[in-house]
């Protein structure tokens, strides 16, 4: 062999053993792995958004639609699960600190979020639209309709809600409001005009609440897409998302879907 060759060979076998055992590292450094050897999958969710989750202060229990198939997946996966509360304000920085393993309960599928995280296969298409008190529901069919001086729009914190208000609205008054529980509340007592969520949200909270109505949600404002929130692990995404299409083929989600949104 030539000192050439033999050099290359030599160069060829430290790329390789360097490689290796950094695929090794890889594999056994894999968050299902981990939560496998745990025994426990740790679920973030807000309780604060019905029908996705919703932390009951009877029972101090969640529940909810993500709650049921974050359950489901736990038993797919036959480990307990754990449930740990977050919030919209702090739903990436607690997934990036390793609070919780797959964050559940209605998460919004947005770019800013996938740059430092993954999403599972979408649960739900869905997007931004208006509820208010029955009898202002001619007055706000349209952004311009809202974006008007002396009308009262109400968010909640940290969210997508939040983020669309303050990228279309400039000329409404914004209030802020912490509790994403009793916010509906608030447009019904007259101290807020409306609030600007999710079309799925206002189908439940007009069921909820017969003073409110929701404002064209089969043709909301934007597109956005439901989905599980999770750390940058292709092997514990490629379970979810394998787990979530059979759930699918065999009825699984859809009756849990009846359960809460029927």
């Amino acid at each position: 062999m030539s000192v050439r060759s033999w050099s290359l060979a030599a160069a060829l076998g430290a790329v390789l053993a360097f490689t290796v055992p950094a695929a090794a590292r890889a594999a056994e450094s894999s968050r299902l792995d981990a939560v496998l050897a745990s025994g426990t999958l740790r679920v973030g969710t807000t309780g604060d958004y019905k029908p996705f989750t919703y932390l009951n202060p009877q029972t101090q229990q969640f529940e909810g639609m993500d709650i049921d198939l974050a359950n489901a997946l736990g038993k797919a996966l036959g480990v307990k699960v754990e449930f740990v509360k977050t919030s919209w304000p702090t739903l990436m920085q607690d997934l990036e600190s390793d609070r919780y393993d797959i964050g559940v309960g209605g998460v919004s599928v947005t770019l800013e979020r996938q740059k430092k995280a993954l999403f599972s296969s979408p649960l739900m298409r869905d997007g931004k639209t208006p509820i208010t008190r029955c009898e202002n529901k001619d007055r706000f069919q349209t952004v311009a309709d809202i974006d008007k001086p002396g009308v009262r729009l109400i968010v909640n914190p940290g969210g997508t809600n939040e983020k669309f208000a303050k990228a279309n609205v400039t000329k409404a008054e914004i209030t802020v409001y912490p509790d994403n529980v009793t916010i509906f509340d608030q447009i019904i007592a007259g101290k807020a005009d409306l609030m600007i969520t999710d079309a799925v949200e206002t189908r439940l909270q007009q069921k909820l609440h017969p003073e409110l109505c929701a404002v064209h949600p089969d043709q909301p404002f934007d597109f956005s897409e439901k989905a599980f929130l999770m750390p940058r692990d292709m092997v514990l995404k490629q379970f979810v998302d394998q787990w979530l299409h059979r759930a699918v083929a065999i009825g699984e989600y859809q009756a849990v879907f009846d359960k809460w949104l029927k």
